[in-house]
C-alpha cells in the first residue's frame, strides 16, 4: 500500500485527501447510525433511520466521484426531496415533545446516547463536506442534508427518551 486509494471513477488520490476524509466520515456516521439501530431504539424510529442509512450511502457514493467524472460515472445522490423528508419527520416527532427550556446533555436511554454520538459525527461530516466544497465542486444537496440530519438526530434522541419515559439529562450551568 503506497498511501493512496481509488475514487469511484478510478482516479487515485492520497488516502488522507479531503475528499476521502469527507466520505469516510459519512461512512463512519452511517456505522454509528447502525449502532443506534442495533440498540434499544424505539420502533417508530427504526424504518426512518434505515432510510437515513441508505441516504448516507448515496452521499458517500456521490462524494467518491469528482464532479468532472460524473458524466462518465453517474450515481445516486440526495436531493431536495430527501431533505424535505428529514424535515417532515422531525416536525412530526417534535409535536410530541415538550419545548426545550434548557440545554440537553447527551444521554438518557442507550439509543438516545448513540443518537447523540451520531449527531456529533454528522456535524463533523458536514464540516468536512463544507471544506471540500470550498476546494472542489460537489453535487447534490449533501451539505443541506447533513445539516438537517444533525438536527433530526437530536430530535430523535429526545423522542427516544420521551417514548421510554427516560428523563433527559439537563445541563446545569451553575454546577
Amino acid at each position: 500500500d503506497a498511501g493512496d486509494t481509488s475514487l469511484g471513477s478510478g482516479r487515485r488520490v492520497p488516502k488522507d485527501s479531503l475528499r476521502t476524509t469527507a466520505y469516510g466520515t459519512v461512512d463512519e456516521l452511517n456505522a454509528v447510525v447502525g449502532v443506534a439501530l442495533a440498540s434499544d431504539l424505539d420502533e417508530r424510529l427504526r424504518p426512518f433511520l434505515q432510510g437515513v442509512q441508505n441516504d448516507l450511502f448515496h452521499i458517500g457514493a456521490d462524494l467518491c466521484i469528482p464532479e468532472e467524472d460524473k458524466e462518465r460515472f453517474p450515481g445516486p445522490k440526495v436531493g431536495a426531496e430527501h431533505v424535505a423528508a428529514l424535515e417532515a419527520f422531525q416536525d412530526e416527532l417534535a409535536e410530541s415533545l415538550e419545548p426545550l427550556s434548557n440545554f440537553v446533555l447527551p444521554g438518557g436511554s442507550l439509543a438516545a446516547a448513540h443518537l447523540h454520538v451520531a449527531r456529533t459525527v454528522c456535524r463533523r461530516a458536514e464540516r468536512l463536506v463544507v471544506s471540500l466544497a470550498r476546494e472542489e465542486a460537489i453535487g447534490g444537496d449533501n451539505v443541506r442534508y447533513l445539516n438537517r440530519l444533525s438536527d433530526v438526530l437530536f430530535t430523535l434522541s429526545r423522542y427516544d427518551n420521551h417514548a421510554k419515559g427516560v428523563a433527559e439529562p439537563i445541563w446545569d450551568s451553575r454546577r
